[in-house]
């Protein structure tokens, strides 16, 4: 106790004269939005030109400004994508002033001159935290479609399993260390297709914030890292609306105003079935059946200037049915759905307040025939929670951010085998969190950010604590110093498969399973070279303790208790990040290179040595290039090379007859150490060209042309050993060979 009394002193430095304010000094507070569709913008700048006076947008579009000296400023309002907003605006003493914003979409100039200052640049790229825009996201060369994780999966620190895999494994965590929200609301399962791609129609995305590590403590759950993501609100002037032609999957999405707010649904459903009609005859394994759909929705209601009313919805769902032999069939069917219900209130110039219900459930039933006897599955996850945060700034260099996250967790796992039950466990658990955080700025070369977060979990009655500071320093206008450090706690680990990520179980800590835990360091500078050019360089350091997963070992575990069933390791990684990003020009984009270690270790496996997982990354190199031909043509490419994958090498194999009398002969391979093998390294270029148009007055129109693996790099997903050569031949199972892909889309 004594030694969180110490840390909440040093959470708040001159905190007591954060309350002494000066009366005569006035204030400024509101939204700022889309001109043309009213959507709330998140992360706009609102600036006094010359003075240290400025404030960002938060996730609800909303800024306020407090204790500005009475006398006339000229404000400038910034928002990338968007004209800025300027304008002179007089304070008298003690005025409150509500001020609403609305900017003008620019589009792509090519002469165009941005200014930016160094209260934009502080939001924008705080260490650890990228935005990704949309427009990264749909010009950005996708296999057969636009993905949002395909997209971060080009960020340095960010690597993918493999060409089937939008799985995130960021600074060498697994995907279940990195929280998913949508809307504020937890995925368990955000992906498609076997994890081919997300579940995020980037139709239905307004916003893609992606804290890498060190994340604050408004955020918690997981060990590593979070992707938050928005829902757009809808256009609240006009109806319009998106319709999209592609080969693996269609979309539309409707906008428009309703009364004193707006609406948005989007859906999108695989189009994929003709292709597969063809394949069907010609390649075995092709399904018998197969599709996907994603429903997003959102409704926004303003009941006063002050008080707003949303409610956001989404519901996926995967169906594929599989013939892996004559007698072998097998059906696969899982998804999500989420909701939340938000009010959010501006209850004084000084203080905003968001009040979410959140709802989310995952589910797999997959079924498999095996010559009649057959196994079934019925696996859930129900969570409904009630959060709150408060944005309070009682002075001009504090502001001060609190909320609480409650609710309870039901996770479910139900198997059948030829009939008989054989599984059903249920685990339930109630959950509360708070958080505290104080955003200081002592002086203009300063930001300091001291937070402390309390998380309880009933299964096992765990109280955690987890202490968050960050600090930045401007040497210079263009130079700049950042640190960070957070202590992090996760209640659950997930069992999953890489192949089929249809069969992901999730499970929580309990009586003799503690939640894992960890630290995370992370130093770096940004530097802005030039106008266009800037730097980024990111060093980190994490720990992850008290790692748990079911034991693979264990065999039959009936009859076992739940905490005989795991087994209990430890891990760490590090690594540094370089980006260099141009910003604007006719010829724009980045090129980011990690150097990243990940290991683990648990008791009596590799001989107690550490050992890299699959997904260990040593060299990762992506640039990402975009070039304007003109107004109406755009080029786009894509370059990535990764270290092999980690692998274990069998270096012997052993052969067993069972009988003198019965020639059957029992294989064993003799591996090496766990995965101290690497496979040989993975590059692939691909290039994507748009053409924006007009269909017959009526719509905007963009055809894009995508080939992806351009030179037909055949990377190598595994080995497989064929037993009845001796020694065994070596099969290599390859990733995707070069691969065409057009879509056609209309905006109305």
């Amino acid at each position: 106790m004594n030694n969180l009394l110490l840390f909440l002193l040093f959470l708040w430095p001159g905190a007591i004269s954060a309350y002494t304010i000066d009366n005569e000094r006035a204030s400024m507070h509101g939204y700022v939005t889309d001109e043309e569709t009213g959507e709330r913008l998140i992360g706009a700048t609102v600036l006094f030109e010359d003075t240290d006076f400025g404030a960002t947008t938060n996730n609800s579009g909303y800024y306020q400004l407090r204790d500005i000296p009475p006398d006339s400023y000229n404000i400038r309002v910034r928002y990338l994508g968007y004209s800025s907003f300027e304008k002179e605006i007089t304070f008298e003493p003690g005025e409150d002033k509500r001020f609403d914003v609305e900017l003008e979409p620019s589009g792509f100039q090519l002469d165009e001159v941005l200014v930016t200052s160094e209260r934009e640049r502080e939001e924008r790229r705080n260490i650890g935290r990228r935005n990704i825009s949309i427009e990264q996201i749909t010009q950005s060369p996708g296999v057969l479609q636009d993905d949002v994780f395909r997209s971060i999966q080009l960020l340095p620190g960010i690597a993918a399993a493999s060409d089937f895999s939008s799985g995130l494994y960021i600074r060498g965590g697994s995907p279940d260390q990195t929280l998913v929200q949508l809307d504020q609301t937890t995925v368990y399962n955000p992906t498609h297709f076997f994890g081919f791609f997300s579940t995020f129609n980037p139709d239905a995305i307004k916003d893609v914030q992606v804290y890498k590590g060190t994340y604050p403590a408004e955020y918690g759950g997981r060990l590593g890292s979070v992707v938050d993501i928005y829902n757009k609100d809808g256009n609240r002037n006009e109806h319009g609306g998106v319709l999209s032609l592609g080969l693996l999957s269609s979309r539309a999405m409707v906008e428009g105003p309703v009364g004193n707010g707006s609406y948005m649904v989007a859906f999108r459903r695989s189009t994929l079935e003709p292709v597969l009609s063809v394949l069907r005859d010609q390649v075995e394994g092709v399904p018998d059946s197969f599709y996907f759909y994603d429903l997003n929705a959102k409704f926004n209601y303003d009941l006063d200037d002050n008080n707003r009313i949303s409610t956001a919805f989404y519901s996926g769902t995967d169906d594929v049915v599989l013939p892996f032999e004559d007698e072998l069939n097998f059906d696969l069917r899982y998804g999500n759905r989420t909701f939340s219900t938000t009010w959010s209130h501006i209850a004084s110039s000084n203080l905003f307040a968001n009040v979410r219900l959140t709802g989310s459930q995952y589910f797999n039933y997959p079924f498999a025939d095996i010559g009649g006897t057959t196994f079934e599955r019925d696996n859930r996850i129900n969570e409904l929670s009630l959060r709150g945060d408060v944005e309070w700034l009682p002075a001009t260099r504090h502001e001060i951010n609190a909320g609480f996250w409650a609710g309870r967790m039901n996770f479910s796992l139900k198997d059948r085998f030829d009939g008989a039950q054989i599984l059903d466990s249920s685990l339930n658990s109630w959950y509360t969190s708070a958080y505290i955080q104080n955003i200081w700025r002592p002086t203009p070369q300063w930001i300091i950010n001291t937070g402390i977060r309390a998380e309880y979990f009933s299964k096992g009655n765990y109280w955690r604590f987890g202490p968050r500071v960050s600090a930045d320093y401007y040497m210079t206008e263009d130079f700049r110093l950042q640190a960070g450090y957070g202590r992090y706690y996760q209640f659950l680990t997930l069992v999953t498969n890489e192949a089929f990520s249809g069969f992901d179980v999730w499970l929580m800590t309990e009586d003799q399973v503690p939640p894992a835990y960890g630290d995370q360091f992370a130093a770096g500078f940004k530097y802005d070279i030039t106008d266009d050019w800037e730097l980024e360089v990111e060093g980190y350091y994490r720990t992850m303790k008290d790692l748990f997963e079911l034991d693979p070992f264990l065999g039959n575990s009936g009859g076992q208790e739940y905490h005989e069933q795991f087994r209990f390791g430890d891990g760490y990684a590090f690594g540094t990040e370089v980006l260099l990003e141009r910003t604007r020009g006719t010829v724009n984009g980045f090129i980011g290179y990690t150097f990243g270690n990940t290991w683990r270790r648990f008791p009596d496996f590799n001989q107690n040595r550490y050992y890299p997982p699959r997904y260990d990354r040593r060299h990762d190199i992506t640039a990402l290039v975009n070039y304007e031909l003109s107004d109406r043509w755009r080029l786009s490419t894509t370059f990535t090379y990764q270290t092999g994958q980690a692998y274990t090498k069998p270096t012997s194999r052993t052969g067993l007859v069972n009988s003198p009398f019965q020639n059957t002969r029992t294989n064993t391979l003799i591996v090496g150490r766990v995965n101290a093998s690497r496979m040989p390294a993975y590059h692939r270029l691909d290039l994507s060209a748009s053409r924006q148009g007009e269909f017959f007055g009526i719509a905007d129109t963009e055809l894009q042309l995508q080939i992806i693996n351009l030179y037909s790099r055949r990377n190598i997903w595994f080995f497989n050993y064929d037993f009845e050569e001796n020694p065994p031949e070596v099969q290599e199972v390859p990733l995707l060979p070069i691969l065409p892909s057009i879509t056609y889309t209309l905006n109305f």
